[in-house]
């Protein structure tokens, strides 16, 4: 759950509280530039429900990750991906279930990102 206060973030994960402090584009790092990314790209796709339907997971996998994952073309590759994000098969990603989607891709892609790769 979260909530603004004093014009800050509050998040609160397993009744622990953190406070997300709101930072210029230019303050950040590299890292929360790409979390801020994340975010975005996902609600340009889920818009106001903040939940991606099929048609827009595809779309977003498509556009935004070609690189990483194959074009889906076959319906039947976006319905197993699909069923296996959908934890409470409400017939919808939300964030925290993209999210997931986006860890395992990029734990993919480590090794060959990671120095010693290059180094060969």
């Amino acid at each position: 759950m979260k909530h603004a206060c004093d014009n800050r973030i509050v998040v609160h994960v397993n009744g622990n509280c953190y406070f997300l402090l709101q930072a210029s584009k230019d303050d950040m790092s590299d890292l929360e530039d790409g979390m801020v990314t994340i975010v975005r790209v996902f609600h340009k796709y889920s818009g106001h429900s903040c939940k991606l339907k099929k048609a827009q997971l595809k779309a977003l996998i498509n556009n935004e990750m070609s690189h990483f994952i194959m074009k889906i073309q076959e319906n039947d590759v976006l319905d197993e991906l699909f069923a296996d994000l959908d934890q409470n098969r409400d017939l919808e990603i939300d964030f925290q279930e993209f999210i997931a989607l986006i860890a395992m891709v990029t734990s993919a892609c480590h090794e060959f990102f990671s120095p010693k790769h290059h180094d060969d």
